[in-house]
């Protein structure tokens, strides 16, 4: 069994939710979108409106009708990059301890602080 580099070692996923991403790779790379939903035991994110799968059901109690439904798909962290709102464009983050101790992402290009 092949285990993932990211299992053994402890991967710095630093995407929240609520943040604007840009997708870098896969079928629906140069769309942005917000997150819905970070899953850190699988390193992966769900995306609005991003990377859409349809899901052929069946009619049962809950839905009475049936069909085709499409919903969104998790797709892998190291696919997306977090948009900065100052430059708005793709950027690499690194972390900064202010004085009082908390730690907060600040933009590489413009040293905007992006947690508020």
């Amino acid at each position: 069994m092949i285990k993932s580099k990211c299992l053994k070692s402890k991967c710095k996923c630093r995407i929240k939710k609520d943040d604007k991403v840009k997708v870098l790779a896969g079928k629906d790379s140069g769309k942005i979108g917000k997150v819905i939903k970070v899953n850190r035991k699988k390193n992966r994110i769900l995306i609005e409106n991003i990377n859409l799968v349809k899901h052929h059901t069946k009619p049962n109690a809950q839905n009475r009708q049936g069909g085709i439904i499409e919903s969104e798909s998790p797709i892998h962290w190291s696919n997306v990059m977090l948009m900065c709102n100052k430059c708005m464009s793709p950027v690499r983050i690194k972390m900064l301890v202010l004085e009082d101790g908390k730690k907060v992402r600040v933009c590489r290009k413009c040293n905007e602080v992006m947690d508020t």
